[in-house]
């Protein structure tokens, strides 16, 4: 039997009882699934409850084939290493004393003399060149990225199950990823926002909150068949409202055409040359039509209204989020920023950097690039005064706001509305409204405590409470801002980047979104003595 995993009916709800998943019914073969939506739509969830971590409200899942599961982030246990990711740690023991001569005649049959080779190729495959026995809490989050990439690929599954895989990647580490999918034969179902990477896909699954579609192809055969769906959904619902609008006038003729024919019978009435049982009869037969009438017109309004909701419904969710900032105001030829002789590292032995020199001009969009390591947040860190240089100056001339990967801007244990109102005491409520709206925080969204928010969730609140006062401000420095952001988000955020008219210092990997927000410039750190650009 070829490996397939099969989802029928399936529910499962938050521990505090929210219904995120239910009634889903989707099938997986051997093909390479990009599984994508919005955040909170329960993607990194169904991934658990297909791999067994989590168990369903109702529903089964059913899985022909072995699986293997790559979180979103590989967290090391004590003392654990690279062959103990790999479950080899005694298979190598083994082969160590059987180099020393100490192994039996019995351990020396099951030794497997391929298997540092093996292991050498599968690290090789995400370029990751380091000993079975280091340790993962001595690499990098993106390191351990690749080791739990490598530990899949050895262990040869039926399905790999991919949790944002190239999060935290620089840009080899990503093309290293998209390289593997790109050869990957067996099936494979990836949670993921990188574009570049969903275009290896050979079928899309989208999750909403109406359930899952599937859809053949890759990343932009889905956007051409989604934008497709969103003009068909755009027609009916013109089509739903014009009857709508249609019922509503004829009811209103009909009630005034009753009214007249009402007021006719009175007149006859009041002449008295109508016998009184006839009188009698013409005024039930009238209610009697006059009420027969009232509900037909009633029960076409009902269901024009309730068709165009329902279309409204389809809209909310295939319509892509738009974001619009009001001007920063900074001038052409102003100077932002000011970094003479920057000397900084961790180690004063082994600087990042050493003698750095920067100057930011008027409106500029600046993308800082380079490898894991290479001092690309340190330098954002000094830039904002997060951390004082070892040698050198750094000058930032105009406002600034910064929005790390934890966003520390936000008070997690106030609402997304109290902070936008702390940050722009002068806001009224309407107007701190409006602002959240245009992020996607409505009514009630507005009111979630920063501490409960998902992480795609929490950067779309501190962009919303930076850059959504009367002025925001003339400089913005983002760190990664696309790792934790659903792709309907990421785009929303290209939307108002490329609306905003301040300067940008930006650090990023992924390239789709570098190019859609216009940069102008790259600064490429690495070497230890400043800047490529």
């Amino acid at each position: 039997m070829s490996a397939s995993i099969a989802l029928s009916n399936l529910a499962w709800s938050t521990p505090e009882g929210h219904p995120v998943l239910s009634g889903l019914t989707l099938s997986f073969t051997t093909e390479r699934t990009g599984l994508v939506g919005r955040n909170g739509v329960g993607k990194t969830a169904l991934l658990k409850l297909i791999s067994g971590e989590r168990q369903p409200r109702s529903g089964t899942v059913t899985i022909n084939g072995s699986l293997g599961f790559l979180h979103q982030a590989v967290q090391p246990r004590p003392g654990e290493t690279i062959a103990d990711l790999f479950g080899i740690a005694p298979a190598l023991a083994l082969l160590a004393r059987a180099e020393r001569g100490e192994a039996t005649m019995e351990e020396l049959g099951d030794a497997d003399w391929l298997l540092e080779s093996r292991l050498a190729e599968a690290l090789a495959t995400v370029e990751l060149d380091v000993p079975p026995e280091t340790p993962l809490a001595a690499l990098s989050g993106g390191q351990r990225t690749r080791a739990g990439l490598a530990a899949l690929i050895f262990a040869e599954p039926d399905f790999i199950l991919l949790d944002e895989p190239t999060n935290n990647l620089d840009r080899d580490g990503r093309r290293a990823v998209i390289d593997l999918l790109h050869g990957w034969r067996a099936g494979a179902i990836v949670v993921s926002h990188d574009r570049e990477l969903l275009e290896t896909m050979d079928a899309i699954v989208e999750l909403t909150s109406l359930g899952a579609t599937r859809y053949g192809g890759n990343w932009s055969l889905y956007r051409e068949r989604k934008a497709l769906e969103l003009a068909a959904a755009r027609h009916d619902l013109a089509d739903a409202e014009k009857r709508v609008a249609d019922a509503a006038r004829d009811a209103q003729k009909m009630a005034e055409r009753k009214a007249r024919k009402d007021a006719g019978g009175r007149r006859k009435a009041t002449k008295g040359d109508m016998p009184r049982i006839l009188l009698g009869t013409r005024k039930n037969r009238a209610e009697a039509t006059g009420g027969t009438n009232a509900r037909l017109a009633e029960r076409q309004r009902d269901d024009a209204q309730s068709t165009a909701a329902s279309l409204r419904g389809r809209i909310e969710v295939l319509q892509p989020l738009t974001v619009v900032l009001p001007p920063t105001g900074l001038p052409t030829g102003r100077t932002v920023l000011r970094i003479d002789g920057l000397g900084f590292g961790h180690d004063a032995a082994r600087p990042l950097f050493r003698d750095l020199p920067l100057t930011v001009t008027g409106p500029e969009r600046i993308a800082v690039t380079g490898p894991n390591g290479s001092g690309k947040s340190s330098l954002l860190a000094l830039i904002a005064g997060r951390l004082r240089p070892q040698a050198g100056s750094v000058r930032v001339m105009v406002d600034m706001a910064m929005l790390d990967q934890q966003v520390d801007l936000l008070d997690p244990s106030s609402s997304i509305r109290d902070n936008y109102r702390r940050l722009h005491p002068g806001a009224d409520e309407n107007a701190c409204r409006t602002a959240l709206a245009r992020f996607m925080f409505r009514a009630d969204a507005a009111l979630q405590q920063v501490a409960t928010l998902s992480g795609g969730q929490m950067l779309r609140a501190g962009l919303a409470c930076a850059l959504g006062g009367t002025a925001p401000p003339q400089l913005l420095i983002l760190d990664e801002p696309t790792n934790h952001l659903d792709i309907d988000s990421i785009e929303a955020v290209e939307a108002g980047l490329r609306a905003y008219d301040g300067a940008l210092i930006v650090v990023s990997h992924d390239e789709a979104f570098l190019e859609a927000i216009g940069i102008t410039r790259r600064i490429r750190l690495g070497g230890g003595n400043g800047i490529d650009e």
